[in-house]
């Protein structure tokens, strides 16, 4: 059963994906920041954040609630990731890497979520590594 954020694995991969995406973004051009930069950010900081919040909530529909959000900000991430890997802010090996680890945390969330309300085992993860199912991602690259 979960007791902390020091002790949550989905929330320490959440802020891990997270802070390597900010290095990135970090080094791009002010437009670039300003228009996709701050919503990935958001984005993804949004899923550990949510995480955390819905911890520290005492009743398991508040808890499932938030993980609910944490996920809807992991779609919201792939979406911002996708728009700058087509403007070629992202590299294609850098995205496939990043949308894996994308998924594997989509995975520890789903997983999380259901074990909400299990009145026998209480809050927790599982214990096996998650793989990604999507290892080459193609999505169509408009012509400029």
């Amino acid at each position: 059963m979960i007791q902390s954020l020091d002790e949550f694995k989905t929330y320490k991969k959440a802020i891990e994906v997270a802070e390597r995406i900010y290095n990135i973004v970090y080094k791009w051009n002010y437009f670039d920041k300003d228009t996709v930069g701050k919503q990935l950010i958001r984005a993804v900081d949004s899923i550990a954040a949510n995480l955390s919040e819905g911890l520290g909530r005492y009743h398991d529909k508040e808890i499932k609630n938030f993980a609910y959000y944490s996920r809807g900000s992991l779609f919201e991430t792939r979406t911002w990731l996708t728009k700058a890997n087509i403007r070629k802010l992202v590299d294609e090996k850098t995205f496939v890497e990043l949308s894996n680890e994308l998924d594997v945390i989509g995975k520890m969330i789903n997983t999380y979520i259901n074990s909400i309300g299990d009145k026998n085992n209480g809050v927790n993860e599982p214990d096996e590594e998650y793989q990604s199912l999507s290892p080459n991602i193609q999505f169509p690259i408009p012509n400029p």
